[in-house]
Formats: C-alpha cells, structure tokens, sequence
C-alpha cells in the first residue's frame, strides 16, 4: 500500500503568483488608464532601485539557507527541515517578503498605478492560497517547534 506524503498542497508556483497579478495591473492600465506621470521621474527610479535592492537582500538569504540546507523550493514536496535562523528569525516569510519587495520595485519601474493598488491583492492571495497551507503544513509536520516558532517570528516582518 502506497502511503501520501505530506506537504503544503501548494501547486501553483508561488512566484507566479506575483507575476500573474502583475500582469493584470498591466491589462487594467491599458483598460482603465490611470496618471503615471509621477513614474516617469528620477524619484520613482530611485524608489525603485531601493525596492529591488531591499527585495534582493531579503530574498537572497533565504535562498541560501534553503540550498544549505538541502529544503525544497517544490511547494508540492515536503519540507527538510525548519527554517528559524538568520533571515527567519526576522520573518517566516522572507522569499515572499523579498518577492512583494521586488514586485514593488517593479512598479515603480513600469509606472503603473495599478501595479500599487493591487499591492493588498499580492498580500491577500499570498497570504490565503500560499502561506496559510504552508503554516498548517509545517505545524503538522514541526508540531510543537513550528507553534514555539510562530510565537517569536511574525509571518511577514
């Protein structure tokens, strides 16, 4: 008898995610056209540098520390082990931190106000269709390490 290995039951890459919305803000701006004359200004580019800048040192670390540790970035394979150390210990989720970092560099990049607006959309859907089943997944599988651990780490900073 073959026995289900357990694990997030995210099948959808999370980065897509991001990618997806983003996508869509371009469509509604060409839909629904919104003022980006602000975008187009030395400000904004800087803003943006400063984004993708803070999202590629958030995200780095956490990719790093996956590697080491020989963890999986598949969301349809389980986890290794318990990521609580360097950058979780600052948040349980820095890829996806880095990833609304980078997402937000970005939108200064392209000049799109939609890009902006859908911000608490990324959050939300991040938020309910990744990170929720991720966390009743490592509680399954880290049980009282991962409670103990959510205790002292917020889910996003």
């Amino acid at each position: 008898m073959k026995t289900k290995i357990d694990h997030p039951g995210v099948y959808f890459p999370p980065p897509l995610f991001y990618v997806l919305i983003f996508f869509i803000s371009i469509f509604a701006q060409k839909q629904f056209p919104l003022p980006n004359t602000f975008w187009k200004t030395n400000i904004a580019f800087i803003a943006g540098a400063i984004f993708v800048i803070i999202g590629v040192i958030i995200l780095l670390p956490a990719l790093i520390k996956f590697f080491k540790t020989k963890n999986t970035l598949i969301t349809i394979k389980p986890a290794n082990s318990l990521q609580t150390s360097g950058i979780y210990a600052i948040s349980r989720n820095p890829m996806y931190l880095g990833l609304l970092t980078l997402y937000t560099g970005i939108a200064f990049f392209k000049g799109n106000l939609w890009t902006f607006l859908f911000i608490p959309l990324v959050l939300l859907v991040v938020t309910k269709f990744i990170i929720v089943k991720e966390e009743q997944y490592l509680g399954r599988n880290f049980g009282t390490d991962y409670l103990e651990y959510c205790k002292k780490v917020r889910r996003w900073i």
